[in-house]
């Protein structure tokens, strides 16, 4: 069971986390938020112990065994004002990787656009939605999947999954966990807002396949060139033959 007093003590922010709503269960904590009017203030976050439709990019599911993981959302709309989701996929995954480097000092990276690894399992991945109303943003919902205290895992995965618990060889507070992703959030959105660079630079460094050969498929299209950097919208820069292209998404691997 989560301890909200556990979790509630660690959480030093002014805005996101303090309206917290918990969930034994619900369909998806990112469409609780996308849908619901009630108790919804930008930075609340909604945190669910299971998900009927958990779900992750392209609408791939992401199922949790309860009170082993961490599964919730962030309400955004106008905390940050951004052109285009992209950048806050890439600030989100730098804060839950400050998070295990600075609680466990695992040696995490990450993969574009929204994935966090160890070595090459996958312990975290990010799931930006949002409605628009014409040109406006009307809500943003981030959306966070962390792997915590599973044992192992069952059935077939694009890439292979691990937990905390996997790469420690101990069960960790996941309350201590997520009061520590939120406060590195709230100060990722500031950089966002004020530092936008040091996000950028944030991410990069984290990176293992920049100036790496890699493939990218996005449906049926395969390309191929090597990652040369992203842009300051947090896009994908390929290098071919034929010059830079910029890639707005897709499934990365090395060639």
């Amino acid at each position: 069971m989560f301890n909200i007093e556990e979790f509630d003590i660690k959480l030093d922010t002014e805005i996101i986390g303090r309206n917290f709503i918990y969930f034994e269960e619900v369909n998806s904590t990112n469409s609780y938020l996308l849908e619901t009017e009630v108790n919804t203030d930008p930075g609340t976050v909604v945190l669910s112990e299971y998900q009927l439709q958990g779900r992750g990019r392209k609408q791939r599911d992401w199922t949790a065994a309860k009170e082993q993981a961490l599964t919730f959302s962030i309400l955004i709309n106008n905390l940050v004002n951004i052109k285009n989701v992209q950048l806050l996929t890439l600030g989100t995954s730098v804060a839950v990787v400050q998070a295990f480097e600075n609680l466990y000092q695992l040696d995490v990276n990450v993969k574009w656009p929204n994935d966090v690894l160890v070595e090459d399992k996958k312990i975290a991945g990010i799931l930006v939605e949002s409605i628009t109303k014409g040109n406006k943003l009307e809500k943003v919902v981030v959306g966070i999947g962390i792997n915590v205290n599973q044992p192992n895992f069952s059935g077939k995965f694009n890439i292979r999954p691990t937990s905390v618990r996997m790469e420690l060889k101990k069960q960790v507070s996941r309350e201590r966990l997520l009061s520590e992703v939120l406060n590195l959030f709230e100060e990722m959105l500031q950089n966002l807002k004020n530092n936008k660079q040091k996000v950028l630079n944030d991410w990069k460094s984290r990176s293992r396949l920049i100036g790496e050969k890699i493939r990218i498929v996005e449906g049926d299209a395969e390309k191929y060139g090597i990652f040369e950097d992203i842009d300051n919208n947090g896009f994908l820069m390929l290098k071919t033959r034929e010059g830079v292209e910029t890639i707005l998404t897709g499934d990365v691997s090395i060639r």
